[in-house]
């Protein structure tokens, strides 16, 4: 073997024995490097074990305590530190905001057993539920559910013109009417029903709203006309709220006079 193959030998092996060294360096520095972890602070908080409709009586099931961090923690949230029989209190309490699963509980969404009825609460202010006999003949087939908007529309006998004979008339004496619940069904079970078929709709109205609504039924007999989801779409809730109709009921002769208790008033068409 001449000089210069060991030469070339040589420096192939220091360089193989200098790359070795640097590896371990190397994998060394990795192996001791230490890497910070910060401690979050965690809060116990009352959460739903699963979805929670509305309307629903909550039970001791649908209720657990799951780790939350403690800076997420707001005064809305029921704490187990605060409130460590929460779970005992919520029991029996009725949802009046759906719940998803792993949702805190908020105590304004739902109503305890001391606090009134379900839907004395879910009314909004100066809002009044009356309640109006239907049939699926004349509740849309069945197929209006809680919170569809619709028309109310009164069928009644009427004499033609200067003759005496009598025909039937149908005219529309409120319009875009929020209904509440149709019998006690506030809205679909979950097991795919999306048909209620009930004897009484209950709907939302003014005071004076309410009033034409139980003359209409007196005078004849009432259908509910279902409206599109599309008519409310970027409406205001202002805008979005029941309305008597210029003609129909009171078909512009100026208003209609009750009596009650003595006491005369007049609702108008021109509101």
């Amino acid at each position: 073997m001449n000089k210069a193959r060991i030469a070339v030998l040589g420096l192939a092996l220091a360089a193989a024995v200098g790359a070795a060294i640097m590896v371990q360096k190397l994998t060394g520095s990795e192996n001791e490097q230490v890497v910070e972890t910060k401690q979050i602070e965690t809060s116990q908080v009352l959460v739903a074990t699963k979805d929670i409709d509305l309307g629903s009586l909550m039970t001791t099931g649908d209720l657990r305590w799951q780790d939350w961090p403690t800076d997420a923690v707001t005064h809305h949230l029921v704490t187990r530190e605060g409130t460590p029989n929460a779970v005992n209190s919520f029991t029996g309490a009725t949802v009046r905001v759906p719940f998803v699963e792993g949702e805190p509980i908020i105590d304004r969404k739902v109503i305890r057993p001391d606090q009134g009825g379900f839907m004395a609460a879910i009314l909004p202010e100066g809002m009044r539920a009356i309640s109006v006999r239907i049939s699926p003949e004349t509740g849309a087939g069945g197929f209006i559910l809680p919170n569809d908007r619709v028309d109310v529309i009164l069928t009644r006998r009427a004499r033609s013109g200067n003759s005496s004979r009598e025909a039937h008339i149908s005219e529309t004496v409120l319009i875009n009417v929020r209904v509440l619940a149709i019998d006690q069904t506030f809205q679909d079970n979950g097991n795919g029903e999306q048909v209620a078929v009930g004897k009484t709709a209950t709907v939302e109205l003014d005071p004076e709203q309410s009033e034409v609504l139980a003359l209409a039924e007196a005078m004849g007999d009432i259908s509910l006309s279902l409206r599109s989801i599309r008519d409310s779409a970027g409406l205001s809730l202002e805008e979005n709220g029941p309305q008597i109709p210029d003609t129909g009921l009171f078909g512009g002769r100026g208003s209609v006079t009750f009596l009650r208790y003595g006491v005369t008033t007049s609702v108008s068409s021109n509101r």
